[in-house]
């Protein structure tokens, strides 16, 4: 019971006294003592008393809100994404995306993530394009490491939510791809592969020929940091819908960065075109791994005829220059540790190539 808590009363006041003057000072222990004694059993009851005032206090306050974000990120923890849009409006969530306070970059990306529960709250998330593209520009370019975890976990669940295609019910080392949930409607994959300035601004933020110290661009540290992070969720974007990564949504974006005639997908873009190799050796060993991981999650699908055609040609383009390339994956092949499936997939393109 909420009566169980002690200091409720006093961190009331408290907050009274922040919504009045957003400069008084914050006492970080009473929220400290309060957050503590929250559990499943006790917390619901204190969502209409103090979130809504929380949600105040954040939009205005100047001061480092790290202890109020922690706070109002636990009672959002078992409310709903329809119910969250309540009490933070698109245009709040964006601001706490654009934050340079870390803990308020991932009290919203919780926010968003909550539409991961249901396709019907993906399909509300993907009308809000100001919001995807806020959380795409901050999962590429924050430079804090938790930021973007927290952002690569969330836009995976959410596209795996809201992936209309079901035909995969396969488990990858132990690990369910997709789930045998109701498929999804699609429609935040469109509107990240299908809206223009969302799709071009991916391959800006990733590009390694927009490296810079410019205002909108990013230094070789965070653009390294973009790079693998886009990596790392294309794996399973890979497994759940094939075709929407390799096809050629906006030609003229794709050539701009470098992707020539019969080339064509993000996929294309990151696998063969995103990273300098040769100046970024990191990035080099980032890439081979993650065909690794990528060549995996591919099969333990389908593999249609069009995209057994991709992948050779693909396959074909990144190891031509790069013997390291082929020798790890050549190495992967006669494995023991290889998953057969790996193994099939490696002997089928060999021959192949």
């Amino acid at each position: 019971m909420a009566t169980t808590i002690t200091g409720l009363e006093e961190l009331e006041e408290h907050l009274q006294k922040l919504s009045e003057d957003p400069e008084a000072p914050l006492n970080a222990k009473l929220f400290d003592e309060v957050e503590l004694q929250l559990n499943d059993g006790n917390i619901s009851a204190l969502i209409p008393r103090f979130l809504p005032k929380l949600v105040q206090i954040l939009s205005r306050y100047g001061k480092d809100p790290t202890v109020l974000a922690s706070l109002t990120l636990k009672l959002l923890k078992p409310i709903q994404f329809t119910q969250a849009l309540t009490l933070a409006s698109e245009e709040s969530i964006i601001q706490t995306l654009q934050s340079p306070v870390p803990s308020v970059n991932i009290l919203s990306i919780a926010v968003i993530d909550k539409a991961s529960r249901s396709p019907s709250d993906t399909a509300i998330l993907s009308i809000m394009k100001g919001v995807v593209e806020a959380l795409i520009r901050t999962w590429l370019s924050t430079p804090y490491v938790e930021v973007g975890e927290k952002a690569t976990i969330a836009l995976g669940e959410l596209l795996a939510v809201d992936c209309d295609q079901r035909t995969i019910d396969r488990r990858m080392n132990g690990m369910e791809i997709t789930s045998n949930r109701a498929p999804g409607q699609g429609l935040l994959w469109r509107r990240i592969f299908q809206d223009r300035e969302i799709y071009e601004l991916i391959f800006d933020l990733c590009s390694s020929k927009t490296t810079g110290v410019e205002v909108g661009q990013l230094d070789e540290r965070q653009k390294s940091l973009a790079q693998a992070r886009l990596l790392r969720v294309l794996p399973r974007l890979a497994a759940l819908d094939f075709p929407t990564i390799s096809r050629s949504k906006f030609p003229d974006i794709e050539a701009a960065y470098g992707l020539e005639a019969e080339e064509a997908g993000l996929l294309w873009f990151a696998a063969a075109h995103m990273v300098n190799k040769e100046e970024d050796m990191l990035m080099h060993i980032t890439v081979i791994d993650f065909f690794a991981e990528f060549l995996e999650a591919v099969s333990f699908t389908e593999i249609s005829p069009p995209t057994m055609s991709y992948l050779r040609k693909l396959l074909r383009k990144v190891t031509e220059t790069d013997q390291t390339m082929y020798k790890s994956l050549e190495s992967i092949a006669t494995n023991p540790e290889s998953t057969p499936e790996l193994v099939d997939l490696l002997v089928r393109l060999s021959q192949d190539q």
